[in-house]
């Protein structure tokens, strides 16, 4: 959307939005945009909007209409361009519009009469049931997805979703394996040493021999994953190690080790806590010794063993790297699939768009193709009848298809007009690609002969008001018969008529347009 800003003048901080097509400004009531203003006259200027394209043109005004600070009669405008006339001075802003997307809510049993329409029947047998509730059920959740978004980026989501869901359901199991089986292992050894510990010391716990208590040999297992230990009575108060004696507990593993035990009573068990602390693996276990006034065996103490060895350090390590090693690979082959699915779906579409545009300008008789799409091939069918029909409609031999006419002798007759003029003038085929280009229409718009045979108007024009205005004259003579198309435009800081005239081919299509160049005096 372009307005017009007043920044100067008697108007200054009025906006005027300037509507698609034509706007016309002057002092008269029939005016678009009226300006009661003294010196501006009864149309004194109009600006034509064709979507993201704005045109200046003075309609003859007595005080003319300034661009930018220099006098013009019709010119492109662009975002910030400033125009002048009698009082005002506007300034141009291209405004991006905000597209407001409003949602209706259906009821879920509705559905329109297309949905309807497209349902198959429900089969009968077990997987035909099976693949039409995964069509109409499961898939309209992505089909509502899909009216949000583009297909391809519904599609990179679903293969980022597909590599996540791979990776987690094949390498999870394997590492949730590997990690069981090192904690296995550590259990095994923590209930070797806490055995030990309760063979060797329980008896002197009971009898209070604290100084007969020997826990040596796990000072010397740290080289062999033993982080700390803690050796203490049902009260908490630690006995061993050395440095720690006649202190109460306070490690986390140890308290919770010894609430563990008395609040559920089994003392014949081991405590084992995968997570200690710290990436420690904790494991525990009570010191029972006979007691012989009841005949049972009673708890005496608790050792608390928390293990950190190098193999869970180093499988952690090996965890995280397998992980990030499976998300780049199959990422990679994702983005690879991700583009032999998109180009082998998109491929089929773009070969019938191209050949309907075949078809329209009568180069093709029918809709065909090689590549093996069955889900296409209605859509083929479909478009095929529908010209059938028409042909029938149109009277026209459907027995027979016209021979395709081509545009090279179209272009050669105005190839020889051309070389008896001396006038700036080019020559465009019927896809309105440049042929010819004589020097003066070189020197006047820029474009080398050499240079741009063969481009598109459109990516060689000096600007898309140009291109924009050469086209729609080429269009307007193919439109009418090939009549000559007049209008005005500023080149190089003068005013120019630009005509251009079509040879319209025995299909009725325009095959070729010639266009010339003539300063207005």
């Amino acid at each position: 959307m372009f307005k017009l800003v007043a920044v100067g003048g008697t108007k200054r901080g009025q906006e005027v939005v300037l509507n698609e097509g034509e706007n016309v400004f002057g002092r008269s009531m029939e005016c678009d945009h009226v300006l009661d203003v003294e010196g501006i006259s009864k149309k004194h200027m109009k600006i034509t909007v064709n979507g993201e394209n704005c045109f200046l043109e003075d309609l003859g005004s007595s005080n003319g209409t300034f661009l930018n600070g220099k006098l013009i009669q019709k010119k492109s405008l662009s975002d910030k361009d400033k125009v002048a006339v009698p009082n005002i001075i506007y300034q141009l802003v291209y405004v991006k519009e905000k597209k407001k997307i409003v949602k209706k809510k259906v009821a879920s049993t509705e559905e329109s009469d297309v949905e309807l329409g497209m349902k198959d029947a429900i089969p009968k047998d077990l997987l035909g049931k099976i693949k039409y509730n995964f069509k109409h059920k499961l898939m309209r959740v992505l089909y509502g997805f899909n009216e949000q978004y583009e297909w391809n980026v519904l599609l990179a989501i679903l293969l980022f979703i597909f590599v996540c869901g791979n990776i987690y359901l094949t390498i999870g199991p394997v590492l949730s394996t590997s990690e069981e089986m090192i904690y296995n292992e550590i259990k095994a050894r923590g209930k070797q040493y806490a055995n030990e510990v309760a063979r060797t010391n329980a008896i002197h716990l009971k009898n209070g021999e604290l100084q007969r208590i020997d826990t040596l040999f796990m000072d010397k297992l740290q080289s062999e994953g033993v982080e700390s230990y803690e050796l203490f009575d049902m009260d908490g108060r630690i006995i061993r190690p050395a440095s720690k004696i006649d202190t109460y507990i306070q490690d986390v593993f140890s308290v919770k080790a010894k609430n563990k035990f008395q609040n559920t009573g089994r003392y014949t068990f081991s405590f084992i806590d995968k997570d200690a602390g710290n990436g420690t693996v904790g494991i525990a276990k009570t010191l029972m010794v006979h007691n012989i006034n009841t005949g049972q065996n009673e708890p005496v103490g608790i050792i608390a063993i928390k293990f950190k060895p190098d193999s869970l350090q180093r499988f952690n390590v090996m965890n995280s790297s397998a992980y990030l090693k499976a998300l780049i690979y199959t990422t990679l082959l994702g983005v690879l699939f991700y583009g032999f699915i998109y180009y082998l779906t998109i491929y089929p579409l773009e070969e019938i768009k191209y050949q309907a545009e075949e078809v329209l300008r009568g180069r093709r008789k029918e809709l065909e193709s090689k590549k093996l799409f069955q889900e296409i091939r209605p859509l083929r069918n479909t478009f095929n009848t529908v010209l059938q029909k028409n042909r029938e409609l149109s009277n026209e031999d459907v027995g027979e298809f016209a021979e395709i006419e081509e545009d090279t002798n179209y272009v050669a007759i105005l190839k020889e007009i051309m070389e008896g003029t001396d006038s700036p003038s080019m020559i465009l085929n019927s896809e309105k690609n440049v042929e010819y280009v004589n020097e003066a229409a070189s020197d006047l718009t820029g474009m080398r002969e050499n240079l741009v045979q063969g481009e598109n108007i459109l990516d060689c024009a000096s600007n898309e008001g140009f291109a924009g205005t050469l086209l729609k004259l080429c269009d307007d003579s193919a439109n009418n018969n090939g009549t000559n198309q007049t209008e005005f435009y500023e080149l190089e800081g003068d005013p120019y008529v630009i005509n251009v005239m079509s040879l319209i081919g025995k299909d009725n299509f325009a095959k070729a347009f010639y266009i010339s160049f003539y300063r207005e005096k």
